[in-house]
């Protein structure tokens, strides 16, 4: 990123972490077993998903592209918050702190358009089955991926634009564990009122928009729902319920924190936590423990494995040279 504005600071520290050795020592134990899960469980999905021809449909390819996401928005600061649980001095480059804006708004955002696209799946599919196949068709659903990650990217980057060219004298301590846009734009040497006005604007149109379809989704599909008989009710039930607590827990933290942009809470640091740590692994466990389709999946690839596994074993026994 080319630094026109020519600002003094090079770097940004970030405060917002424990000062205690023992205490981030326990810390990064704990960090690194969440972020090992969060990436086993997701890409598990992932792998199970295109593996097993049964979840070819278009609720699971786009759950399958909400795992990848989630792995996503789980990385572009988390390896690096738990390295600094190591480091007595934690910080991060202008640059890099920009990419880390660039990257979490690419990614939160295009994982609120994707959990839309979800919910319209289900609206289709409960709501309209007779024709479910032919509107969910395999070029739809690549389209509404592509629109999640093309909105990501255009919204970030109206973002980045505006902050990248600031002036940055000091200070340079920002009060969380990544780059958090609003507490970096506090740190211009410059009035920054309407710059901030323009950008909460900006995420509010499209957290708010999203947030007010899937409401509008749900509410239709539950009243549909109601219609049917008991043994449909309860399959659909089952489905709504993962896909609105999925909901509740990744717009909960997001409405929270961005309520008061630019404001820092203590409450802000472990809602930022939840929202890029925590919600990217109960997705998973959300996703799977309530789904009979996937266990099997799992389970089956599971078996799959093993046998691979034990081929292989057989395999080099046999060219093993005997005495």
């Amino acid at each position: 990123i080319d630094q026109r504005n020519h600002s003094s600071v090079t770097e940004f520290v970030l405060v917002g972490l424990s000062t205690s050795w023992d205490s981030n020592f326990s810390t990064f134990c704990f960090f690194t077993m969440f972020y090992t899960a969060i990436l086993v469980g997701n890409f598990l999905i992932v792998l199970t998903v295109i593996s097993e021809p049964a979840l070819h449909t278009p609720m699971y390819f786009l759950l399958s592209n909400l795992s990848f996401i989630d792995v996503c928005l789980s990385s572009f600061a988390t390896p690096k918050m738990i390295a600094d649980f190591l480091l007595e001095h934690k910080s991060i480059s202008f640059n890099d702190c920009m990419t880390q804006i660039f990257f979490f708004h690419v990614f939160a955002h295009g994982e609120m358009v994707l959990l839309v696209a979800m919910a319209y799946d289900r609206y289709e599919a409960i709501c309209k089955p007779l024709h479910y196949v032919t509107i969910m068709s395999l070029q739809k659903c690549t389209g509404l991926v592509v629109a999640s990650w093309v909105i990501g990217i255009l919204h970030s980057l109206s973002q980045l634009t505006f902050t990248v060219n600031l002036p940055f004298y000091g200070p340079n301590e920002v009060d969380s564990f990544f780059c958090n846009l609003p507490l970096v734009i506090k740190l211009a040497c410059v009035d920054t009122y309407i710059l901030e006005i323009m950008m909460l604007s900006d995420r509010g149109l499209i957290a708010m928009t999203s947030f007010i379809l899937l409401l509008i989704s749900y509410t239709v599909i539950l009243v549909t729902v109601q219609q049917h008989s008991s043994a449909s009710t309860a399959k659909a039930c089952a489905t709504l319920t993962a896909h609105i607590t999925d909901v509740t827990l990744f717009f909960g933290p997001c409405i929270f924190i961005y309520a008061w942009p630019f404001r820092n809470f203590p409450v802000d640091e472990v809602l930022s936590v939840f929202y890029t740590v925590f919600t990217p692994l109960l997705n998973p466990i959300i996703y799977t423990l309530r789904n009979k389709d996937m266990k099997s999946a799992m389970q089956k690839l599971r078996g799959q494995l093993m046998n691979t596994r034990q081929l292989s074993q057989l395999s080099l026994t046999m060219r093993a040279p005997h005495n």
